[in-house]
């Protein structure tokens, strides 16, 4: 289901979602509507609109905590017109998995939309690679600034979402040395191995944590 306030958005959206096979169940442009669209349809996903009305601040965040909180089995997938790290933190630190944040302009490249959605139906997590940058020039804390280039190359893909294969096929190297890269990154960032916890997650997490003052020198990284 879709919930997105802008009309001309929304038509697109459900045209684009359509066309890839997607079954539309209702339609809606305010969190209330979600909430009630979602008991009654109890779709695999929603895709929601950060900003809705009345206040357009906040409402389709906290009708997303909501509702994942409530029928945990709808992944959602939240769009935004601009970079906001600290919703899709909030998102992720409530829910791991089925969740995705992803700028609106990503919707005009329609194979990696379908592929982000798809993502998150089947209960991964998907993050804007603008947001994951963002988030990589204000990174100034501890563990991670152990980790070398190509470990925070690997974790700043792992943030978007992706696959070990998809982490090989974007940085032109093996599934191996991609599983070497997530191992050193998980015992650099002290994540003890744990059955209730899934490290992935927890990695992703750790990176999105707001930073804390320090003396070292900032990095930054370009997707």
């Amino acid at each position: 289901m879709i919930a997105e306030d802008s009309v001309l958005l929304r038509i697109g959206v459900v045209k684009v979602l359509q066309m890839a096979g997607f079954e539309v169940v209702a339609e809606c442009d305010d969190g209330e509507g979600l909430l009630a669209a979602v008991a009654r349809h109890r779709p695999a996903l929603a895709v929601v609109d950060v900003r809705m009305p009345p206040s357009f601040t906040d409402e389709g965040v906290r009708a997303a905590l909501r509702l994942r909180q409530e029928w945990p089995d709808t992944a959602v997938l939240m769009l935004s017109q601009y970079v906001e790290e600290r919703y899709a933190a909030e998102l992720l630190a409530a829910h791991t998995s089925g969740i995705g944040y992803l700028l609106k302009q990503r919707i005009a490249d329609v194979e990696e939309f379908i592929e982000v959605l798809r993502r998150v139906a089947d209960g991964g997590t998907a993050l804007d690679p603008q947001v994951v940058a963002q988030l990589l020039v204000r990174r100034r804390s501890d563990p991670l600034e152990r980790l070398t280039e190509r470990e925070r190359e690997v974790l700043a893909l792992m943030a978007e979402g992706r696959s070990n294969a998809g982490i090989a096929a974007r940085l032109v190297v093996s599934e191996s040395a991609v599983a070497k890269h997530i191992n050193s990154i998980l015992a650099k960032l002290d994540l003890p191995r744990a059955e209730a916890d899934h490290r992935r997650v927890l990695a992703v997490l750790r990176f999105l944590e707001p930073s804390r003052p320090s003396t070292a020198p900032s990095w930054c990284h370009a997707l």
